[in-house]
């Protein structure tokens, strides 16, 4: 990866880390999600509202490293307004852009910012930080009652 987007990438993640947007409880939420990985300690709630068949808010609150916060953060104001299937198509392309093989490339047009993650890859024990809140999203959307884990 170029350095220049390297730097930039790690200052967006830092930004997201520092300053979380849509951070807070959602006592109106219409599903609430429990994400935590036992690995590091990340912890976290996801809040989803969602009104004909949209998502009209999702929040998140809790604690975790700074690939987690961020992922948590950039996730909740990326799916404002999509559909349950949007949100669960854009889990899968994260998904992947995180399991992919190291010189694969990234789809930046389906994922935008979200691309800012592409580099967890290359650091296999870092990929569960920045999927908790993704698979935390889909329990909210899918509610089975059970506790997201990434173990």
């Amino acid at each position: 990866m170029n350095p220049d987007l390297q730097d930039l990438y790690q200052q967006m993640i830092m930004d997201h880390n520092k300053n979380p947007r849509n951070f807070r409880v959602m006592p109106d939420a219409t599903s609430v999600a429990e994400g935590f990985n036992p690995l590091c300690g990340d912890h976290l709630h996801v809040y989803i509202k969602m009104k004909n068949g949209r998502i009209e808010d999702v929040s998140f609150e809790g604690d975790g490293c700074a690939i987690s916060k961020a992922s948590a953060s950039m996730m909740t104001g990326i799916l404002k307004g999509k559909t349950g299937g949007e949100a669960k198509a854009l889990f899968e392309e994260v998904r992947a852009m995180l399991s992919r093989d190291v010189n694969s490339p990234v789809d930046t047009e389906k994922l935008g910012k979200l691309a800012v993650f592409a580099g967890v890859c290359e650091f296999p024990s870092r990929v569960k930080c920045a999927s908790l809140a993704w698979h935390t999203m889909v329990e909210g959307l899918e509610p089975t009652g059970k506790q997201v884990t990434t173990e």
